[in-house]
């Protein structure tokens, strides 16, 4: 060997054996909220928001250790706010603290809830915490055995075979086997990764790990595949069938305590009722100002066939922003920053995104679903039924200005610290300015009525369906049906919606959301502005500049209501209930 890279090698080596040779180890892990941090309530706000988001990240789903880590760090959390003086607070700084307290206290609940899940599946997915330990280790890029973990991988895909071939014979609920599937396929991504990291830069490990990875993968995907069909009863390739998973009463209680809301399911359900009864009437008097009579399906019909040629969208979309910007600042309702008003964008939506997604989404970016070339003739006719300029109306400026995307100019620049992310806050206020401006006549044409009663039919909808899904008295087929035959939507566009509820990222409370944060909303326009308390465009600007809340918490911002630490929720936005 030459002298001199001898030297270097011999250099090298000495250098490695002097530096540590393994991380900070999980059971070692102890965190501590540093004192200088509760001095603010909105650094103490910034500072778990950032930390947890950064245990999240290193210590991901699969992770063996996350629960024993968040457990700590939330205990930790929960220490540094009994330490504070809440009477020493300010008004603002004791929201952030009841806030806060409640977001530790729903978080745990979240993840204890993600745990006895996990542990359903167990029998499906006991190869779960290996995995989820080889991934850790490569997070924290301890070294490995190369020989140990190509053992590792055989014994796992030996396993996988012994479980498939008692598949046939197990007693599993449909929707516990399709969360075990996507558990499997979580895994099968995780792996990926995992092998990827070492592939190729350490020769050894590519030596031992190359075939046993690669039989392992081949059999995670199948193992995947025969639960579905086995269990789930999907074939490989169906795409159409929808599962979803109910998440149970309990749960559905513990979300809406966390949101703030003082309501039980069944309570949700009747009120959603009560709306839908008010829009059926209003929709027979937009019928009846249509010549459809009291059959206000067929006006319906009319409308959805009122569509613009393709191509022709975007131009229509552009126009609707406009008029929905112009119409809010005319009025002085609210204000609308010229940064706001000119500087959204748009883009057009795939084809395949669309089958969950059959309408618009937003936010700085107004992503339109409309006829592509590569859709099928039916996919194709209903885009553009369902996506008619009276059905628009009311989306563009749901999605846009006085909707989502004011929402997101005015939260990055005001109190951005506040990272309550609250589907009541975000949806609700979008569906309020639907019923405000509808309220006000801006929907004057009956057509134009239609529309915006479609999309408030739909939204009492979401909760009748979601939250009967979730109670397990429903399954996703009805609620594909209920909104086609309840609501007036195309079979496709209703499973896409469905589809998206119940097999998307969105938690189990998102699609009540729309219309109970938008009845709190109303409700406390009526309470500070119909009063002559507030103005109605110093009303909507503090809402925005206070961030995002539970809408109950805004109540209490708005009113300077008096705040003990121990306080929980009782506002009755909608009055009492009977279910």
């Amino acid at each position: 060997m030459n002298s001199r890279i001898a030297a270097v090698l011999l250099s090298a080596a000495a250098f490695s054996a002097n530096l540590p040779k393994e991380a900070l180890r999980p059971e070692s892990f102890t965190y501590q909220v540093p004192a200088e941090a509760l001095r603010d309530m909105r650094d103490a706000v910034s500072l778990f928001s950032n930390d947890q988001g950064t245990l999240f990240r290193f210590y991901s789903g699969v992770s063996p250790s996350r629960p024993r880590v968040l457990r700590q760090f939330y205990a930790a959390w929960d220490t540094a706010l009994d330490a504070i003086d809440f009477e020493a607070l300010n008004h603002d700084g004791k929201v952030d603290w009841l806030l806060l307290r409640n977001l530790i206290a729903s978080d745990r609940k979240r993840l204890d809830a993600r745990e006895r899940r996990m542990d359903e599946i167990s029998g499906l997915v006991p190869f779960r915490l290996e995995v989820g330990s080889l991934w850790e280790a490569r997070q924290r890029v301890d070294p490995i055995d190369p020989a140990k973990t190509a053992a590792s991988l055989n014994r796992i895909r030996l396993d996988i075979e012994a479980l498939t071939s008692k598949l046939p014979s197990m007693q599993v609920k449909k929707t516990t086997a399709n969360r075990a599937a996507a558990s499997v396929a979580e895994l099968r991504g995780v792996l990926d990764r995992w092998y990827k990291f070492y592939d190729g830069y350490d020769p050894n490990f590519s030596w031992w790990n190359a075939d046993p990875y690669k039989r392992l993968d081949t059999a995670l995907q199948a193992y995947s595949t025969q639960i579905r069909d086995k269990l789930v009863g999907v074939k490989a390739g169906d795409k159409d069938t929808i599962i979803g998973d109910p998440v149970g009463r309990a749960r559905l209680i513990e979300d809406l305590q966390a949101e703030f809301i003082p309501y039980t399911p069944e309570e949700l359900i009747a009120i959603a009722n009560t709306e839908f009864a008010w829009c059926e009437k209003e929709m027979l008097r937009a019928s009846h100002d249509l010549g459809f009579g009291d059959d206000w399906k067929k006006a319906l019909e009319h409308v959805k066939g009122l569509y613009v040629p393709p191509g022709e969208q975007a131009n229509l979309v552009r126009n609707l922003a406009l008029e929905a910007a112009d119409y809010v600042s005319k009025n002085d309702l609210v204000t609308v920053p010229a940064l706001a008003r000119e500087m959204w964008r748009m883009d057009m939506m795939s084809a395949e995104a669309q089958k969950k997604n059959p309408f618009f989404l937003g936010g700085d970016t107004i992503i339109v679903s409309y006829p592509l070339a590569s859709m099928s003739h039916d996919e194709k006719m209903m885009s553009m039924r369902g996506n008619n300029p009276y059905f628009s109306r009311a989306t563009v400026h749901h999605e846009l200005i006085p909707g989502h995307w004011l929402q997101e100019y005015m939260n990055s620049r005001y109190r951005s610290y506040r990272e309550f992310n609250t589907p009541f806050w975000i949806e609700g206020w979008s569906l309020y300015w639907e019923m405000l401006l509808y309220e006000r006549g801006f929907a004057s044409s009956p057509e134009d009525r239609v529309g915006f009663l479609f999309w408030r039919m739909h939204r009492c909808a979401r909760i009748i369906f979601s939250l009967n899904f979730h109670l397990e008295k429903m399954t996703a087929q009805e609620c594909v049906q209920f909104l086609v035959d309840k609501v007036g939507h195309e079979k496709e566009n209703a499973a896409g919606e469905v589809r998206r509820s119940f097999e998307g990222d969105y938690p189990p409370l998102y699609q009540i959301a729309y219309m109970m944060g938008a009845l709190q909303f109303r409700a406390l326009n009526h309470e500070l502005v119909r009063s002559g308390k507030m103005n109605v465009r110093e009303f909507h600007d503090t809402i925005l500049k206070l961030n995002q809340m539970p809408v109950e918490m805004v109540r209490a911002s708005l009113t300077n209501q008096k705040l003990t630490r121990d306080f929980h929720t009782s506002w009755k936005f909608a009055g009492e209930v009977k279910p």
